[in-house]
């Protein structure tokens, strides 16, 4: 993507973003009007509003949340307006919303402009959905032997440990190729799981299509199908990955036409279930290379980043440490690496909700777009083409829902210390994969994320095993470097970690 074309298409995109703004608030609706303003509500000085948010947007969400909890605010984007609930209850009234009122989908596409960057056959064909919610999520346990064996293999090669001597690991790359390692282990098996160039191919596709999103958004739609064949490498990262998985699609549908569905030795992956639920074009080995493309865009770079952030906070909390590997050592004694045993660790669960509840990558989730005027159980009413919102950051911070004075400090126990004082009968509501209007990490109602109890899982399994393998600590003198808050992503920056084999 050449340099002096992006900066050429952010300043046309910029112009454009300009003019559409002030066509946009210029016809006014007395329904939006009637929900305050958090910035600016002039068409112009907007702008500077929507700037602020784009850069730094937390302030502006605590600040709506605090001054109308419980209520609705609204904030400046540069497309449109989004209006934020404060406060569970209104939350929830977002997640019940049914499909032709609230849609889901249509915030996503925009994001990212799927259209043109994940480039599926058939944009409307969700299958993959459906297995990652149903197969994906019930072949955790047969699949995790098999996972874990690829976490020990990565990390081995990856931050290689010489008794005492400590060494210096660059903790985001490192993490980025475990994390593209143990989940392809699931999505296509080895060896291929291993190839380097598969990993950087899936790892950099993910970048491109986000820069890819974020420029054509700036355009009309008129011109985004020009712009987008201007912009990238993802046709040549497609093309890449077909071959990359020509050899094993050619010869499973070989067998397929041999042996039916069911033969020894049948392959339990992603790419297997793709193969077997796939219709039509998608069932081809481009439409197959382009969604498997797409199930490592959902998860490898956002559990990257989940587990980034989770390895800052035990840094900067190594009191945290010594309980995490007590626990996953009886647990290991008792049940073995199994996900049986995952789910018996309830520090580590609650140390990454923890890390979930203040650092997540997301400002805001639950979004939707108005598609009827939308009435809130409070009896204020949200007009068509506008979206609404939870404000993450702000909502997990609530002091009425955590105990007042702790909600912004960070206790790595808190959902554990919760488990053991409800008991057994209510456990799941402090779950890292529990969803609720209190707690949105993974999205809201039956739009949460579906594939969140493999993601869980395997944040689990990544951190009990650094915790009993590695001593760990922030470079002499510097600590967690400050997370980069931009276009409403909290995204942890670079830093070194040193690593050296367990010593006690």
């Amino acid at each position: 993507m050449p340099d002096d074309f992006v900066l050429r298409a952010l300043f046309l995109g910029g112009i454009f973003i300009l003019v559409s703004l002030f066509l946009g608030w210029y016809r006014r609706d007395p329904l939006l009007d009637a929900i305050p303003t958090v910035g600016f509500s002039d068409p112009v000085l907007s702008l500077i509003s929507a700037a602020q948010y784009y850069f730094d947007g937390y302030p502006i969400l605590k600040e709506g949340y605090e001054k109308t909890r419980p209520g609705l605010f609204k904030i400046a984007s540069f497309r449109k307006w989004i209006v934020l609930a404060a406060g569970p209850e209104l939350a929830e009234d977002i997640g019940k919303a049914p499909d032709n009122v609230l849609d889901n989908l249509t915030p996503i596409h925009e994001t990212f402009q799927h259209e043109y960057t994940l480039k599926l056959l058939n944009l409307a064909d969700r299958y993959h959905v459906d297995i990652v919610r149903s197969k994906l999520t019930r072949n955790i346990t047969a699949t995790f032997e098999e996972a874990r064996e690829e976490l020990v293999l990565a990390f081995d090669d990856l931050i290689q440990t010489r008794e005492d001597e400590w060494i210096e690991i660059p903790i985001i790359e490192t993490i980025q190729r475990v994390v593209c390692a143990v989940s392809n282990r699931v999505f296509v098996g080895a060896p291929l799981c291993r190839n380097r160039d598969y990993q950087a191919l899936n790892l950099t596709y993910a970048i491109n299509v986000v820069k890819s999103g974020t420029i054509l958004r700036m355009f009309p739609k008129l011109l985004r199908p020009i712009v987008s064949r201007m912009l990238s490498d993802l046709s040549s990262q497609i093309r890449q990955e077909t071959e990359f998985i020509r050899p094993m699609v050619e010869e499973r549908f070989a067998k397929m036409e041999e042996f039916g569905e069911d033969w020894d030795d049948k392959p339990n992956d992603m790419l297997m279930w793709l193969m077997s639920e796939a219709k039509g074009v998608e069932r081809s080995l481009d439409g197959l290379a382009r969604r498997l493309l797409f199930v490592n865009f959902a998860s490898i770079h956002t559990t990257s980043i989940t587990f980034i952030q989770v390895l800052y906070r035990l840094l900067s909390h190594p009191e945290c440490i010594e309980p995490l590997r007590e626990e996953v050592e009886a647990v290991v004694a008792e049940k073995g690496w199994t996900k049986a045993g995952m789910d018996k660790m309830y520090k580590i669960d609650s140390f990454i909700r923890e890390t979930q509840r203040l650092d997540g990558l997301n400002m805001m989730l639950a979004v939707r777009l108005v598609l009827r005027p939308f009435t809130f159980s409070n009896g204020v009413t949200v007009p068509p083409g506008i979206l609404v919102a939870v404000p993450v950051g702000a909502a997990h911070r609530d002091e009425e829902v955590y105990t007042t004075g702790t909600a912004d400090k960070f206790d790595g126990f808190r959902f554990s210390k919760l488990r053991e004082r409800d008991g057994d009968g209510v456990t799941t509501r402090h779950q890292i994969v529990s969803v609720s209007p209190e707690h949105v990490s993974w999205g809201l109602g039956r739009h949460a994320c579906p594939g969140r109890f493999f993601a869980a899982t395997e944040l689990k399994a990544l951190l009990a095993h650094m915790v009993v393998t590695y001593d760990m600590k922030f470079e002499e003198g510097k600590g967690a470097p400050p997370q980069r808050c931009i276009a409403g992503a909290n995204i942890p920056r670079s830093a070194n970690v040193m690593f050296r084999k367990r010593q006690a």
